[in-house]
């Protein structure tokens, strides 16, 4: 008897392989009332790779991600008619061409779903009777509802991957913390042909197997909706 795949452990969503509730403690969201709120801290959480701004307005808390430069006691405008400066939150209709965004609606009210991760931003390039048209940090143009928000800025953090991690055992607890995260990663090809499909390595040959569409995560391994199949001539 083999022992369970990688994969399907994870599926089986064990405890072992399964994010810490307290990395969620805190969601990013928009507030549902416009005004002018403040910055009162600036926190770290596990889920997101930027820095998380607690803002406070009208007497109520909710929380946004950071954009570079943001200092705690910031002025923080939200709707309409704030105007156009880093940190400020506003419908995609009204920002001018050219505006570089961040944390972007897809459908309003539904809160922010776009361009989260740090350093990252995204540009209006575009406005025309179907919507306004923001450049992903992909290239991919997107058209959105003009009553979409987004927040004004180039998210925090943008040096995060700069510092090179020296040491194996650094990787491994921030892959720790993330929770779910397998590492390190052992190559099926180097396993028994008890533990994996791909396993023996005999000849180095991987197997092809098409995992079907709808198969669980356990069973998704090999090729995954592939284009073609076969060696190629």
């Amino acid at each position: 008897m083999g022992k369970t795949l990688i994969q399907q452990a994870r599926g089986h969503g064990s405890l072992t392989y399964r994010t810490k509730k307290k990395a969620f403690r805190i969601h990013v969201s928009y507030p549902s009332v416009e005004g002018i709120g403040r910055v009162e801290k600036l926190i770290n959480v596990a889920c997101y790779s930027a820095p998380v701004a607690k803002i406070r307005l009208n007497n109520k808390i909710f929380y946004n991600l950071a954009h570079e430069k943001m200092y705690e006691g910031q002025e923080i405008m939200v709707g309409g008619d704030a105007r156009i400066a880093p940190g400020n939150i506003l419908p995609l209709g009204k920002l001018p061409i050219g505006t570089e965004v961040f944390n972007i609606e897809i459908i309003p009210g539904a809160g922010p779903k776009l361009v989260r991760n740090s350093g990252c931003v995204a540009r209006v390039v575009k406005k025309d009777q179907k919507g306004v048209y923001v450049q992903l940090p992909s290239k991919e143009e997107k058209c959105l509802n003009p009553a979409a928000r987004a927040t004004i800025g180039i998210i925090s953090a943008s040096g995060r991957k700069e510092k090179p991690i020296l040491k194996v055992g650094k990787k491994l607890f921030m892959k720790r913390a993330k929770g779910g995260k397998v590492y390190p990663r052992t190559s099926a090809v180097k396993m028994n042909a008890v533990d994996h499909p791909f396993g023996s390595g005999r000849g180095k040959r991987i197997k092809s197997k098409i995992a079907k569409r709808n198969a669980p995560p356990g069973q998704k391994v090999g090729l995954l909706r592939p284009r073609r199949t076969g060696r190629r001539k």
